[in-house]
């Protein structure tokens, strides 16, 4: 009965030592104009095992959705997606004009200089859900830091 109790405990502390994490870097969230009721969430997700992002909620926003910027038949396109598949050990960059996290319906403007407090939800291999939270900062509308939206193409230069 006693190697019994121990081996269950010792499954037990190994399930609690394997379970997947998610590492989040360059966190950031777009900012808005005051009427603007949606925006998007950008960022690095690497896991330490294979896992995939399912949802995500934000307290600023009515809803929030995993979306995919897609190009069909030359028109580029965003749809929500059911999830993203992450691969262990591998980054996957969630960036304007991809993956990324849409916040809509939003209850507020974000300015520049806030940050926007988010809980993505992940799956593991055993569908276990596990949450991680995080608090992107804001950059502000025309901000240095915020990559383009889109890449430029021949034609499409900016003159004044």
């Amino acid at each position: 009965m006693k190697k019994l109790l121990i081996t269950a405990l010792l499954a037990v502390t190994a399930s609690a030592w394997a379970q997947t994490t998610v590492k989040v870097e360059d966190a950031w969230v777009r900012g808005t104009v005051a009427t603007q009721k949606a925006t998007g969430a950008f960022m690095r997700l690497t896991p330490s095992a294979n896992a995939r992002l399912v949802a995500a909620q934000s307290p600023v926003a009515g809803v929030v959705e995993i979306h995919e910027m897609a190009m069909e038949n030359d028109i580029m396109k965003m749809r929500q997606v059911p999830g993203l598949d992450l691969a262990a050990g591998r980054s996957m960059e969630l960036k304007p004009g991809g993956y990324h996290v849409m916040l809509m319906d939003l209850k507020q403007q974000l300015k520049g200089g806030e940050s926007v407090p988010i809980t993505l939800v992940f799956e593991d291999d055993a569908k276990k859900r596990f949450t991680q939270e995080i608090k992107a900062p804001v950059t502000a509308l025309g901000g240095g830091n915020a990559p383009m939206t889109m890449p430029m193409k021949p034609g499409m230069e900016h003159k004044h």
